[in-house]
């Protein structure tokens, strides 16, 4: 975010007073500041000029001069002096001091003052003593005495009268009191200083509240939501234009300014502008000038804020429109995945295909909401957060393509499985037709020919189903189809294969009484019905199956129940083999490096890090063997034959599979060893004699993953199970698994918290623990901290206690091109004793608010995307 630093012009050297106006922390003394005082004119500014172009202040004939107080005359004399610009400044002021109706002690007090509170520098004091006589004697007396006493290092010259001033000043830079012809209007004069001043402030103040709106935009993190962003956007959209508002009456303010001091010098053709007008007119263009080159630096900063701003408005609107699209496309997923390849009659494919026609549609529907187009031409258009965006338009295409691959693959096998099912129909169809012929009607001629004819006719619908297709598709495809569609293929290709058979040897015998005769013969009928009928029903029921099509239901749940059967039996013969092969490995691991290190032959290469920590390399590897050998793997085999009782093969070794918990807490410890050691010739050389392809810390992973792969297998069963009362030991058997992971999980976040002064244990059981997105806001006295204002959150990791609740900071460190485990660095804690909560924090039912003692503390959490 480019920080705008908004540069405040200096002016001029000329114009001194309105520089210190716009760079100083304490504020100059300004016309309003001594108005009463300069009212009394005891002082003033005329705009004359010496010859050589030093300002000349004048103090005209005032009865209550000596009267004035001290800080009056400081306060008004120092004010003059700083209008000039410095050149003329540093020249040197020229003072005229008008006296001619007064007496010597007003002329002795009036140089007195000035010479001892005068602020700038001196070049000549020119007095019009006392026109009276004796006065006037007085005076030059006075003078001649007293001239040290004025401490002054420039002349004092004594004049006698205006004529004697117009020796030393010309008369054009006089005023008409003084015999001059400058004109001077001191009410004029003040309304025009108090005017530019202001307006100097003015451009001030303005400069700065739009440097202080820079810098609150530059530092403003952007929301990570739609209508927070929206928010944002028109908040600081509606404070540009009231700044842009603030901007444009500054500006009328200099124009009318600048419109005045102008107009002075236009009332007659002969009326100049004098040094000090000519300064202020100069100002005036010059804050118009740094307020509109202010006002161009502000716009080309804004303009750059308002497109980041609307394109992290275009990134929310993408990322809400990507979220809910996958969400979208994964319950499709998930709704194709659960969708049967299974079909038990032509209608119940055509019916599973039209299912998957609906999901086709409803993912085109979703994905019209939200094309990797959109995404893409935000990269296109040079969009800040391409980074952020490409990798969720390459997700959105692979969720695309693995859709549409997943579909395409349930097409092909429900294909497969309408040609299969349509070969059953197609036989259960040709045996009703063989049942249907009557004997007694095939015996004469007609009835044979007319029932021949039907057989043939029939036997002409199998090759206009391509229904031989199906025995190409088997060959073709056999190594990929799963094995219950493989089950069920070969069983429609017997049975087509028998049936073809019965028709053929029907049609042969159709065809001998078909035939004329020529002498009388003893009719040979065909097998009677009844024996076909029953020994196609024994085919049949060998298979599982029945033809008829008033069984049809019968024949679907005979057909599902051998196939969950298969399933059980299958899933629960890959979980005894796999619990075989990692007792073995287990076995290896004891025999082929954990003894090894007692092997005098290998104690040479053993390596010295490893003496007295083999406990801390393997854990309780020996523990989880013996179990693992000695009970559990035994207990599993008795199930072979009644995969029902599996469940309580878990539920009974529940404290026994505790075991894992300790095994995964000692991981990391393990994993930092292995780092130090596991490239040695030890390790090498016990490898090479194993024969293993992988090294140690690859079958020191077997227990983790072990571990879950036993809730994996259980929801496998889960799916299969028909009895309620097994569902539900299976259930519970789950349950108790995935407690033992989420205890282990538990575990190792809780030895990574780093920094916690208390005791854990104390701290009572850990009831849950996530990652979420924290606003902090805090009351400190009787001032508020609001942390809340950021617009990105932070990320903690919080754990929750019985007796407190943790928040922690989650790091994730590599070393030496190893991933370490996460750690949680503490930083804060709540007694859940003084804890309150608040649901659906401004309708986001995914926010929700802790406040800790009396809202003294207050934080917004929310689940991290």
């Amino acid at each position: 975010m480019m920080v705008i630093i908004i540069v405040i012009i200096i002016i001029s050297l000329d114009t001194r007073k309105i520089y210190e106006i716009m760079q100083q922390d304490i504020r100059p003394l300004l016309a309003v500041d001594i108005i009463e005082q300069l009212h009394k004119q005891f002082a003033l500014l005329s705009g004359g000029r010496g010859r050589d172009g030093a300002p000349i202040i004048t103090f005209p004939e005032y009865s209550g001069f000596n009267e004035l107080p001290d800080e009056d005359f400081v306060n008004v004399v120092t004010y003059l002096t700083s209008i000039p610009s410095l050149d003329a400044a540093s020249i040197g002021f020229i003072i005229i001091i008008d006296r001619r109706r007064d007496k010597w002690s007003s002329v002795k007090a009036s140089l007195a003052r000035i010479a001892g509170a005068f602020p700038a520098n001196l070049q000549l004091v020119l007095v019009l003593r006392p026109s009276r006589f004796f006065q006037r004697a007085i005076a030059d007396i006075g003078i001649r005495l007293h001239r040290e006493d004025f401490k002054m290092k420039v002349p004092i010259v004594m004049l006698n009268s205006l004529s004697d001033l117009h020796g030393y000043v010309d008369k054009g830079q006089l005023t008409c009191e003084l015999g001059g012809s400058l004109q001077y209007c001191h009410s004029q004069w003040l309304h025009h200083r108090t005017a530019i001043e202001n307006f100097a402030v003015t451009v001030k103040s303005t400069a700065q509240m739009l440097q202080k709106f820079g810098t609150d935009l530059s530092e403003t993190e952007l929301p990570n939501d739609v209508q927070c962003t929206k928010d944002l956007l028109t908040a600081h959209t509606e404070k540009r234009n009231k700044l842009k508002d603030e901007l444009k009456l500054a500006m009328n303010q200099g124009t009318t300014l600048l419109s005045c001091i102008k107009a002075q010098a236009s009332k007659t053709e002969s009326h100049v502008l004098n040094p000090d007008e000519m300064d202020n007119q100069t100002t005036v263009e010059r804050l118009m000038a740094q307020l509109d080159e202010t006002e161009n630096a502000f716009e080309q900063f804004w303009s750059k804020h308002h497109v980041k701003l609307e394109q992290c408005l275009q990134l929310r609107h993408f990322e809400q429109d990507f979220r809910e699209v996958k969400a979208c496309l994964d319950s499709l997923m998930a709704a194709l995945m659960w969708l049967s390849d299974l079909g038990d009659c032509v209608t119940g494919v055509e019916q599973i295909l039209a299912d998957l026609r609906r999901l086709e549609t409803s993912a085109e529907v979703c994905l019209a909401q939200l094309q990797a187009g959109h995404g893409e031409q935000l990269i296109q258009s040079g969009h800040y957060a391409v980074d952020s965006i490409r990798p969720k338009c390459v997700e959105l295409h692979h969720i695309c393509d693995d859709f549409s691959n997943e579909t395409k693959k349930k097409y092909d096998v429900l294909s497969k499985s309408l040609l299969e099912t349509s070969v059953n129909h197609w036989c259960e169809c040709g045996v009703y037709l063989l049942a249907s012929q009557a004997v007694d009607k095939c015996q004469s001629q007609e009835g044979a020919e007319t029932a021949l004819l039907e057989l043939e006719n029939y036997m002409t619908t199998a090759e206009q189903q391509q229904l031989g297709q199906l025995k190409d598709l088997y060959n073709q495809n056999e190594l990929v189809l799963t094995q219950p569609i493989k089950v069920k293929v070969q069983t429609a290709l017997k049975r087509l294969e028998e049936a073809e058979e019965m028709f053929r040897k029907r049609r042969v015998s159709l065809k001998k009484l078909s035939a004329k005769q020529t002498r009388p013969v003893q009719p040979v009928a065909p097998r009677p019905e009844a024996y076909v009928m029953s020994r196609l029903c024994l085919s049949s029921q060998n298979q599982g199956l029945s033809f008829f099509t008033p069984r049809t239901h019968a024949r679907t749940q005979t057909i599902m129940f051998s196939v969950v059967l298969s399933l059980y039996r299958h899933i629960m013969t890959e979980l005894i083999e796999t619990e075989r092969l990692y007792v073995e490995e287990l076995q290896s691991i004891m025999q082929g490096y954990a003894a090894a290190l007692g092997d005098s032959e290998l104690a040479h290469v053993i390596p010295a890090v490893l003496e007295n920590n083999s406990d801390v390399l393997f854990g309780n590897l020996p523990e989880i063997y013996d179990f693992h050998n000695k009970m559990f793997l035994r207990e599993l085999e008795n199930c072979v034959e009644k995969p029902e009782l599996v469940a309580k093969c878990f539920l009974k070794r529940k404290e026994e599979l505790q075991v894992y918990e300790k095994y995964c807490q000692n991981k990391p410890r393990s994993e930092a060893l292995w780092r130090q050691c596991g490239d040695s010739v030890f390790f090498q050389e016990c490898q090479r004699r194993l024969d293993h392809k992988l090294s140690l810390d690859a079958y020191l992973l077997k227990p983790v993953q072990r571990i879950t792969k036993y809730q994996l297998m259980l929801k496998e069963m889960l799916k299969c199970s028909r009895s309620s009362e097994g569902m539900a030991e299976l259930e519970e058997a789950l349950a108790t698994v995935l407690e033992i992971i989420k205890s282990v999980n538990d575990s190792m976040h809780q030895i990574a918290i780093t920094g916690f002064e208390g005791n854990l244990n104390d701290l009572g059981k850990l009831l849950m623990q996530g990652s979420f997105n924290v606003w902090a806001d805090h009351k400190k006295g009787h001032s508020k901290v609001k942390d809340l204002a950021r617009f990105k959150p932070m990320q903690r990791h919080l754990f929750l206690y019985n007796n407190m609740l943790l928040f922690c900071k989650k790091r994730e460190e590599t070393s030496d091109g190893h991933e370490k485990s996460p750690s949680y660095s503490f930083k804060h804690s709540l007694k859940m004793s003084a804890v309150g909560i608040t649901e659906n924090v401004k309708g986001d039912v995914k926010k929700f608010e802790i406040w800790y003692n009396g809202r003294e503390e207050v934080y917004i959490i929310q689940v991290s995307a």
